[in-house]
């Protein structure tokens, strides 16, 4: 098991929804008390949706990489980048594909000492029939994983 006092990598899974905000506040939280700490944000998109876009996009004659990546930024620096504190490091990425799955490889990858992720994400219909995605990564990652919950008075 990994030694808490040596954590400097966290990985933040974030897929926008109120819940994973809730769980960037935790991740700010715990990085204060790590000494020369990192943070990766980490969003995945479904290849589904991928896949619609690609087309979508390709008939409009738009480059999907950069469209992608130029949204992603702007959302990022809206919502998270400015509220990172000063001797935090901070660096986004995304993948395409299921999420568990690139959230798991990309934390092998680059060697994660700790995953942050909200218990309960945009698809929480989808879910109840095959697991949340919180779930599977906590089942199956080789760091420590912490889940945050939505507090009760939050859930509608």
């Amino acid at each position: 098991m990994p030694n808490p006092s040596q954590t400097k990598t966290i990985l933040y899974c974030t897929d926008f929804s109120q819940n994973a905000d809730l769980a960037f506040d935790y991740t700010l939280e715990v990085a204060r008390h790590l000494e020369d700490p990192q943070i990766i944000l980490l969003h995945v998109i479904p290849e589904l949706d991928s896949q619609f876009w690609r087309t979508y996009i390709y008939e409009a004659d738009i480059n999907i990489d950069e469209k992608a990546k130029n949204d992603l930024d702007a959302k990022i620096d809206s919502a998270y980048r400015h509220r990172v504190p000063a001797g935090v490091a901070f660096r986004p990425e995304f993948r395409i594909g299921r999420a568990d799955q690139e959230i798991l490889k990309f934390a092998s990858e680059n060697h994660v000492d700790l995953i942050i992720i909200g218990r309960q994400g945009r698809d929480s219909f989808r879910n109840l029939f095959f697991g949340s995605v919180a779930e599977r990564v906590a089942g199956r990652a080789e760091c420590p994983v912490i889940v945050v919950p939505f507090p009760k008075e939050s859930k509608k």
